[in-house]
């Protein structure tokens, strides 16, 4: 059976939680569609963390990009919300989540998102 797309994170635990590395994914075909005119929109993102207990499972992480392609979403939007999801599945200590979308009427955007769990705790 085919994959389908999907809002579901699968973690696995850290196999080294007792210190900081970094993992980064690079998603160069992200799609959705622009919530006012129904067009696609492009972009390549970029999230870089430092697990803390668990870890995002990568064929999972796929699936829930791909369930953007057909729903309309602002840049800002879209950017933290894919931040929120990681944040809620698996509490990273640090996470940067930048989503570089093509360029539409002479514009390119760029969206950052950090969070830094050491920062949430003070």
């Amino acid at each position: 059976m085919p994959s389908q797309p999907s809002k579901e994170l699968q973690t696995f635990p850290n196999p080294a939680a007792d210190r900081d590395y970094e993992i980064t994914f690079d998603v160069p075909e992200f799609t959705c569609l622009c919530p006012l005119t129904g067009q696609p929109d492009f972009a390549r993102f970029k999230i870089t963390y430092v697990p803390d207990q668990s870890c995002i499972e990568l064929k999972s992480l796929k699936l829930y990009m791909w369930a953007y392609r057909n729903e309309g979403a602002f840049h800002e939007k879209v950017t933290n919300t894919i931040a929120d999801d990681i944040i809620k599945a698996i509490q990273p200590r640090k996470l940067t989540v930048v989503g570089d979308f093509f360029v539409r009427g002479g514009i390119g955007t760029i969206v950052t998102v950090t969070h830094d769990k050491s920062k949430q705790q003070a």
